[in-house]
């Protein structure tokens, strides 16, 4: 037995050890634990898992431990990944700092900006949200006009965002600002962390048509930054994005386990169809089926391809923008498909005529609609496919 089979196995005996037994079920929407400051449990196991991972090391299993991580090398850390996957274990928490910021911060940030802002995401302490888009610079969002301006230590930051996922529940922000006007749109923009509980930034949630709201706008009313809080160089923000963005669609790609809709079109169709020797007697839908669970399989074998290829190069490239593309395009058909077989019981809102996954099923389709907005348009992600990966022309 090698090295990385002696680790397989003693990864293998920690979970099957450690992870309870009703942390190994997909987690509903309402059941997941989001990193805080004032994280709250919905019950005894939750908590178990949440803190036994954490002392670990393991919500980073492949960061420093000088930052908080787990210290695994890269095949060590997707042995990790696979025997989570085997046992069917819920993800710990959900903590976007890791996912997007951390990776960032890893590679622009200052040692002192590491030790400072990476060991409290690690640890799960601390709710990201993501400061980017404005309400003239959505698309074009080098367009955007939340000014930042130099006063000694500090930058006075003034302006709006919108469409930022929980703001109203997160302790701190991300933002992208403008730090010159004068500057070409893409070259006068930096990149700064913002605590949320500064004075002058107000929240206002966004209702949504699918009748859950996780938008919100951020004002800024003459906000004080310390200048140690600017990642990257002054005016640098955008290549900051751009490689946060790709960590961002990635993240967006790889959230199948934790995605939008939990229901399984097979399983459902059963449900609504009659069923002959196991198999749904229309043949249609069973097609219909069997063509996306096989487009599933494909895309999950092909995204987990080329995240191993991304470990190994450096991070997620413009390809991440196929995957992104691909998800959310897959997740409408998925919920459109799973409308189509509820029929007109697809219909409710709030009714006793309904049930709880009828009306759930219902709400997925809708949301879906944002999933292909939020982290880029996919008509934004087409034009990066186009210019980026394919290296089609411009004009």
């Amino acid at each position: 037995m090698n090295e990385l089979d002696t680790f397989r196995q003693e990864v293998r005996n920690w979970l099957e050890a450690n992870c309870p037994a009703s942390m190994r079920t997909p987690a509903s929407e309402e059941e997941m634990v989001w990193s805080s400051r004032n994280i709250t449990f919905q019950s005894e196991d939750q908590r178990l898992w949440f803190e036994r991972m954490r002392d670990k090391g393991w919500f980073t299993p492949d960061w420093p431990e000088a930052y908080g991580g787990g210290g695994l090398n890269r095949k060590q850390a997707r042995i990790l990944e696979q025997e989570m996957a085997r046992l069917g274990c819920r993800q710990p928490q959900i903590n976007l700092g890791i996912w997007m910021l951390g990776p960032v911060l890893l590679e622009f940030g200052t040692e002192e900006q590491k030790q400072t802002h990476l060991p409290p995401m690690a640890k799960g302490e601390v709710r990201w949200c993501q400061g980017f888009s404005e309400p003239n610079a959505g698309s074009d969002l080098a367009s955007l006009q939340m000014k930042a301006v130099e006063d000694g230590d500090d930058y006075v930051v003034t302006g709006s965002k919108i469409w930022t996922s929980y703001a109203d529940k997160s302790d701190a922000i991300y933002c992208l600002v403008r730090t010159d006007a004068n500057a070409p749109k893409h070259e006068g923009i930096s990149f700064l962390l913002i605590d949320m509980t500064s004075p002058g930034i107000t929240v206002k949630p966004i209702e949504l048509i699918s009748g859950k709201s996780h938008f919100c706008e951020v004002f800024f009313d003459e906000v004080w930054v310390p200048k140690e809080n600017l990642i990257g160089k002054v005016n640098g923000g955008w290549a900051v994005a751009k490689r946060l963005m790709q960590h961002e669609r990635a993240a967006i790609a790889n959230l199948g386990d934790q995605g939008q809709c939990n229901f399984r079109l097979g399983k459902t169709a059963k449900q609504y169809y009659p069923v002959v020797d196991n198999k749904i007697a229309d043949a249609v839908t069973r097609d219909k089926v069997a063509q996306f669970d096989m487009d599933e399989m494909a895309y999950n074998l092909t995204l987990q391809r080329v995240m191993e290829e991304a470990k190994q190069g450096g991070g997620p490239g413009p390809a991440a923008s196929i995957f992104k593309y691909y998800s959310t395009e897959l997740e409408k058909r998925k919920t459109e498909s799973l409308l189509a077989i509820l029929g007109t019981q697809g219909l409710g809102w709030e009714d006793d005529a309904f049930s709880e996954d009828e009306l759930s099923i219902t709400r997925s389709w809708l949301l879906a609609k944002a999933m292909s907005i939020g982290g880029g348009t996919s008509e934004i992600q087409l034009n990066v496919i186009a210019k980026r990966v394919l290296g089609l022309p411009s004009d």
